[in-house]
């Protein structure tokens, strides 16, 4: 079966394109089967393998798979499996494979009809984003700034204005920028390029600043945010968080992470999906054939700023 994977050019950089590999055997007690329709490029976990970054495999473990946003057809379930049957159509946290064999309460959600298929690939990253938001406690009425408005950046600035919040969202792309104000959740899209955060972000504003950026430096910047007993979470990918301790300790700002995502996060992000809360269509910017998946990792690599949403239909 074809897998996508992550291999090592003669020059010793790093690449991602299609391999063969053996298919995975019939299901057993309680797996399940599923031919894939569609998986999501994780932008932020995916580039971190392609430039070694602080969480990538050691160039003797490649090639090797990597990603977590599947859509499959169940085409077999074993003796055991009471949750999900042939013919259901589900996201699961597996990776760019042909088949895929998982537990039938591994992580992963049945999709209704009114989700789209391609929507769903990228119920990975969104579900960061619904398990960020929630891990923050946001509340009815508090201001919210979401620092990055890449995918996860754009979802959780609509979930957090689900749950009532005030939101802003900052970048130094503009066109990310206008993407966030067409879908229309947050009340400022704040452009940072240059002086533009000594400019637009004020001090001691935001009960949550939520950090999907991961720029080195800011740290401080992002506590002084902070309202007193606000909340800072950090989610972007840092090798470590270095920030002056009287920042925090002034204000009792309360430091966050969170983990991934569980079946209740997809869940949750699944049901706003179906009943159009939550709008993932904007933020599909590549839908390309899985073979042509080469020039997007190339891209992904070398210049990721031209990527938002990117799926690969099977």
């Amino acid at each position: 079966m074809r897998i996508i994977a992550t291999q090592l050019r003669p020059d010793g950089t790093r690449e991602k394109g299609l391999i063969d590999v053996p298919e995975p055997a019939a299901p057993v007690g309680k797996q399940v089967k599923t031919r894939t329709l569609c998986s999501g490029m994780t932008n932020g976990s995916e580039r971190n393998d392609l430039i070694r970054g602080n969480y990538a495999r050691a160039d003797k473990d490649l090639p090797a798979g990597w990603g977590y946003q599947n859509v499959g057809e169940v085409i077999a379930v074993g003796p055991d499996a009471t949750k999900l049957k042939v013919g259901d159509v589900i996201y699961s946290s597996c990776d760019h494979v042909e088949f895929a064999v998982l537990d039938d309460d591994w992580l992963n959600v049945k999709l209704p009809a009114e989700v789209d298929r391609r929507e769903a690939a990228l119920f990975g990253m969104t579900s960061v984003a619904m398990r960020t938001c929630r891990h923050a406690v946001i509340r009815m009425g508090e201001r919210v700034l979401i620092v990055g408005a890449g995918i996860i950046g754009q979802v959780a600035a609509q979930i957090a204005d689900a749950m009532g919040a005030r939101v802003d969202i900052c970048d130094v792309n503009e066109e990310r920028l206008n993407l966030a104000r067409s879908i229309g959740a947050v009340e400022r899209a704040v452009n940072t390029a240059g002086d533009g955060w000594q400019r637009e972000i004020q001090e001691a504003t935001y009960a949550v600043v939520i950090d999907l950026a991961g720029v080195p430096g800011m740290e401080d910047k992002l506590i002084a945010a902070a309202q007193t007993r606000g909340r800072v979470v950090w989610i972007a990918g840092r090798h470590e968080v270095k920030y002056t301790f009287n920042w925090g300790q002034g204000r009792e700002i309360t430091m966050m992470q969170n983990s991934h995502f569980d079946n209740d996060d997809l869940a949750n992000l699944c049901r706003l999906v179906a009943r159009g809360k939550v709008r993932i269509k904007p933020l599909l910017k590549d839908v390309v054939p899985v073979a042509d998946c080469k020039p997007i990792y190339d891209m992904l690599r070398d210049t990721p700023d031209r990527l938002l949403g990117t799926v690969f239909v099977w």
